[in-house]
């Protein structure tokens, strides 16, 4: 089993509503995503996916996200807009986008800050 790792980074503003909490004022984070792709094979070429193809993908992705105001967005309408739901939202575009039968993303990480970060597992 082979795994890919792509590094990017967005800035936006969110805020979260949790009792007693200073997330729940208005504020920022530049947020360092990391995706994580696996696959069992190689092809002709001797790689998994082309790089290029993922990061494409991914700026695509990030584009929706960056320097907005994450709750006003549509995909978190109903639900706040966490680092956990950040990474599950990238992870489920990024699923639909790449329609590769080989990969898949097993996982994305959302780091709101260098010491903190959520992971969501695809299973």
């Amino acid at each position: 089993m082979y795994e890919l790792k792509v590094v990017t980074r967005f800035a936006a503003a969110h805020r979260l509503t949790m009792v007693g909490t200073k997330c729940e004022n208005l504020h920022g984070h530049n947020w360092k995503i990391e995706v994580f792709l696996i696959g069992e094979k190689l092809d002709e070429a001797g790689v998994v996916m082309d790089f290029g193809d993922i990061k494409t993908r991914l700026r695509e992705i990030i584009g929706r996200l960056d320097h907005q105001y994450l709750n006003e967005l549509a995909m978190f309408q109903d639900r706040q807009p966490s680092s956990e739901r950040i990474a599950a939202y990238i992870a489920a575009e990024l699923r639909q986008a790449i329609q590769h039968p080989a990969v898949r993303v097993s996982r994305v990480s959302a780091w709101e800050s260098e010491d903190a970060c959520a992971t969501f597992i695809v299973d």
